[in-house]
């Protein structure tokens, strides 16, 4: 470092431990990922990753010392507001984040302070010159198609993945795109909303914190805190003080005569994958069903997601009560809950970083968090807390008591004038999301009809979009062939009022207070230098305010995304960031169709999977016939009767009258992006030959994965498709169906033994849906029949082989 000034400074203002937190982080990504050496996993991660450490880097910088008083490269005040200039270049992609690569890996390597620094300098000076251009949206290959009706735009979740493995690293950022526009935390009303109904949970408390204090030794001093909290925060000694003051709680409330309806219990699982998820999951803490009902004997029970009520995540420094990986991990646990929990309509949870509590909660809009506790500062918020998460009743844990039932389910609906009760049987599907329509289907039957097979759609739907019922049930008058027949179908109630979010789940909690930190920059640098707690710097007891400079361990993520960064995510992934401003709501509603069938991977036979596909086109053209478009082709929304021998379509949740004059005002759609169309993932206005090529798609996907009936899918290649961005994955089906030699050799390769007899079929669908290895000009009704006709000859063909 050759400025003396510079020089004085930094020996002045040691970097100290000040990188510990993010370097530790970092290393545990390394670990994650099996290579020890930083230089090589750095060149392999992708760009966003890369973008995620870059941010994260920036933002710990800032937090150093130092950072305040070394002079700016560029004029200003000093190198703290380059780095924030820095840290918007790399956010908005104006900056190669690769030349980032040589301070990480000094940082990693533990570089002395002079080194880190220049190393600083050399990237924000670059910054300044370096200017990445960005790619353009490629025209369409003819000329504009201009749909008689408004479009909405696309948005894609979690429940929108073809055959995922569900691995952490594919699924945390398209999780955390999920919930990042409807992210509120500080907000003050969350306890009060929540736990205000609980009956005579002020009593208890208040009962049970004086037991705590009159104890002998006490377990609760006002002016010291909690007596047995653990010093240095470690992960074993917190959860043994979670575990047992849960317990000491439900016996001072017993010793009071108070008891709660259903036991509960702290179960611990740090180390330990809790079954029941797709991919293995582990949960640090969390409250769960206690099974024996008996308090000295639910440490002897084994528990799956299905039995965890209430999800936390510990942290051993409280500063990361700021970091976004904190909460990501919990929003990572309340979609193990939903999915496990099929009737669950939300989700509580809480952190705890070092001795700082906040409150959260998950629903089918987003996430909200309340204000931040001391637990050893507010002792009689914490006894509430965890008394009230003891206490709440099935339907404030966010249960659906309109479902009932702990073996066979049922659910009521009224029906010509009378009340009607169904029973639910298998799960036929699930959407597995936080935020979004979280789909789920029952098959069933009427109790007195149990011949009349019905299936049960629950859905969360923008509440300005037309009512799947509604429209299916205008299909199903208009006799409206090869597609699902309309039952019955109504807005669920709970609690005698319409199940929506904002003013049933949420119980009308204000939306003017708390903020979104990943769309506030000047916010979120506040929360990264300002205090955590609410009422002061730190924790009363010098040992609690130790716990600031404590190295972050796990209790720490491996996750690679560590302080809470802007929103990053491309215009063509996501359109509707400005709409998306105004808050919208869910309304939670129930659809019963009369048809029960089969997904087309159930097929017992390749014919089979052509049969079902032809009877979904015939479907698709009697909607277009009635008006109606249905816009989400995909292998969940194609089914095969039951005796193969037609196929018909599901799901109009995403299909609009085509007549109609404006878009439906809901801020956006989604649907399964590897089935899409090229111009739709273009952002092209959706017409019915979209669609159409969306059914060849379907097929391209069974033929890579389908082995046979009974048999497991094929992992391949293809299932990163489920997390291209939609431009990107735009070129790459193009490049699949330009060349007929070259789709030749894929198909040949790719396709699975028992796929390889529809080669044939596949090769004269793409001659149909791409004339000339290139995307339609125009609409053409035609294409139904030509379609048609090739899966026809091919049933006919495969029909001789098969016998």
């Amino acid at each position: 470092m050759t400025d003396p000034s510079r020089s004085a400074i930094v020996k002045a203002k040691p970097i100290g431990h000040g990188l510990d937190a993010f370097r530790e982080t970092a290393q545990s990504f390394l670990q994650e990922l099996s290579v020890s050496d930083p230089i090589t996993v750095l060149s392999q991660i992708d760009s966003e990753g890369l973008q995620d450490h870059a941010l994260d880097l920036v933002l710990a910088l800032q937090s150093l010392p130092a950072s305040r008083h070394l002079p700016s490269s560029s004029g200003g005040k000093n190198i703290f507001g380059d780095l924030s200039r820095l840290s918007s270049a790399i956010n908005t992609g104006d900056f190669d984040v690769g030349r980032v690569i040589p301070l990480l890996t000094a940082i990693l390597n533990n570089a002395s302070d002079s080194i880190i620094w220049d190393k600083v300098y050399d990237i924000v000076a670059e910054s300044a010159l370096s200017i990445v251009a960005k790619p353009s949206t490629p025209p369409p290959s003819g000329p504009p198609r201009i749909a008689s009706f408004q479009q909405t735009p696309w948005t894609f979740n979690t429940g929108s993945f073809a055959d995922t493995s569900d691995l952490r690293r594919n699924v945390d950022p398209i999780l955390k795109d999920e919930v990042e526009d409807n992210l509120k935390i500080d907000h003050p009303e969350v306890f009060d909303t929540f736990f205000g109904q609980i009956p005579r949970l002020h009593e208890i408390t208040a009962a049970v914190l004086q037991s705590c204090k009159e104890a002998e030794p006490p377990l609760f001093q006002e002016d010291v805190g909690w007596t047995e909290w653990p010093e240095r925060c470690e992960e074993t000694a917190v959860l043994q003080f979670l575990r047992c003051h849960v317990d000491q709680f439900l016996r001072s409330a017993d010793d009071h005569d108070f008891r709660p309806s259903k036991r509960r219990r702290c179960i611990t699982t740090p180390n330990k994958p809790l079954p029941g998820s797709i991919s293995k999951r582990k949960l640090d803490v969390g409250l769960a069903y206690n099974l024996s009902n008996e308090l000295e004997d639910s440490y002897r029970q084994s528990y799956d997601w299905s039995h965890i009520l209430i999800p936390g995540e510990l942290k051993s420094n409280q500063r990361e009560d700021n970091y976004s990986s904190t909460w990501l991990d919990l929003v990572r646990y309340a979609r193990e809950i939903f999915s496990a929990q099929v009737t669950r309509r939300f989700v509580l949870g809480f952190t705890l970083c070092g001795s700082i509590m906040r409150l959260w909660e998950f629903d089918r809009l987003g996430v909200v968090g309340s204000t931040p506790f001391d637990i050893n500062k507010d002792g009689k918020m914490f006894v509430s807390v965890i008394l009230g998460y003891l206490w709440m009743s099935e339907e404030e844990l966010g249960l659906d008591s309109t479902i009932v039932g702990d073996g066979r389910r049922y659910t009521s609906i009224p029906r010509d004038g009378q009340t009607e009760r169904l029973c639910l049987e298998g799960l036929i599907k699930q959407q597995r999301s936080v935020a979004g329509r979280a789909t789920t289907c029952w098959k069933g039957f009427a109790e007195d009809m149990p011949d009349q097979r019905l299936v049960i759609k629950d859905s969360w739907e923008y509440e300005e979009r037309l009512e799947e019922g509604l429209l299916l049930k205008e299909a199903t008058e208009a006799g409206v062939e090869n597609v699902a027949r309309y039952y019955h179908h109504e807005t669920v109630r709970i609690g005698g009022r319409v199940d929506d979010v904002l003013n049933n789940v949420r119980k009308g909690l204000s939306d003017t207070v708390g903020r979104n930190p990943l769309q506030r920059r000047a916010a979120h640098t506040e929360s990264v230098t300002s205090p955590t707690t609410s009422g002061g710097s730190g924790p009363v007891r010098g040992r609690s305010r130790s716990t600031s400079r404590t190295l972050t361990r796990k209790r720490s993520s491996s996750s690679i995304q560590a302080l809470m960064p802007p929103p990053k995510r491309s215009c063509s992934d996501s359109p509707v960031k400005q709409d998306m401003q105004r808050r919208r709501n869910r309304v939670h509603r129930r659809l019963i169709m009369r048809d029960i069938g089969k997904v087309i991977y159930e097929a017992s036979s390749a014919s089979g999977i052509l049969i079902g596909l032809l009877g979904g086109i015939k479907g698709h053209e009697s909607l277009l016939d009635a008006k109606i478009l249905h816009r989400d082709i995909s292998i969940g929304n194609i089914m095969l009767t039951m005796a193969e021998d037609d196929g018909f379509l599901i799901d109009l949740d995403l299909a609009v009258k085509i007549d109609r004059e404006n878009a439906s005002g809901a801020p956006s759609k989604t649907g399964t992006k590897v089935f899409m169309a090229i111009g739709a993932l273009y952002g092209e206005d959706h017409n019915f030959m979209h669609d159409l090529e969306s059914f060849f798609w379907v097929l391209f996907w069974v033929c890579v994965h389908w082995n046979g009936p009974g048999r497991s899918r094929s992992k391949t290649k293809y299932d990163s498709w489920n997390y291209e961005p939609t431009q990107k994955l735009a070129e790459i089906k193009k490049g699949k169906v330009d060349e007929e030699d070259k789709f030749t050799d894929e198909v040949e390769k790719e396709f699975t033994a028992q796929c390889k007899p529809l080669i044939p079929c596949i090769q004269e669908l793409r001659k149909m849906v791409f004339p000339r290895g290139k995307r339609w000009l125009g609409e053409d009704r035609q294409l139904y029949s030509r379609m048609k006709s090739v899966l026809q000859q091919a049933i006919k063909d495969l029909g001789a082989i098969e016998q």
